[in-house]
């Protein structure tokens, strides 16, 4: 079985916040891609950069509904990707005015890299969906000194196989 994950978190605020929090800039590098930012908004048809240093493909764009991107699957020994894995962000209104927001990813191999890859990917979005929430809800930049990598000034970065 291929290595996929969904997560979900309900932000209180509105469809619209909680969408225009993910695709701009601004507010995306604000509580997420906090150290390197992110270079342009999420258009479809454009490629991004994360963290300065992470391409992110924009395949699709549905305001307020969706947002499908690509980005790169674990590296060979060389540092070049294998492959590209799909990640997909839907926003859904609830009754109490609230957005549901589910993100999943797949498209990883079925072996040990991509176990482990996905498993990372998750807890990273899981991680962005707690931040997403502090950032909307209560003005609150979680990722503040969550990674010791970027106390200093460094991208969080995947732990050596030896610390997974």
């Amino acid at each position: 079985m291929k290595p996929e994950f969904r997560v979900s978190a309900r932000i209180a605020k509105p469809v619209r916040a909680v969408f225009d929090a993910v695709v701009g800039p601004d507010q995306l590098s604000a509580y997420f891609t906090t150290v390197g930012g992110a270079s342009a908004a999420l258009v479809a048809g454009t490629r991004v950069v994360w963290w300065g240093e992470v391409p992110v493909e924009v395949d699709e764009v549905t305001p307020d509904q969706s947002i499908v991107l690509r980005w790169d699957g674990p590296k060979s020994a060389e540092g070049a990707a294998l492959y590209q894995t799909r990640i997909e962000m839907r926003f859904a209104a609830l009754e109490d005015g609230a957005t549901l927001v589910t993100i999943a990813e797949t498209g990883w191999l079925a072996d040990a890299p991509g176990q482990r890859a996905s498993y990372l990917n998750c807890e990273g979005w899981s991680q962005m969906l707690c931040c997403l929430k502090a950032f909307l809800e209560y003005g609150i930049n979680l990722r503040e000194g969550y990674y010791l990598s970027e106390l200093k000034g460094e991208p969080a970065r995947e732990p050596p196989a030896e610390q997974a």
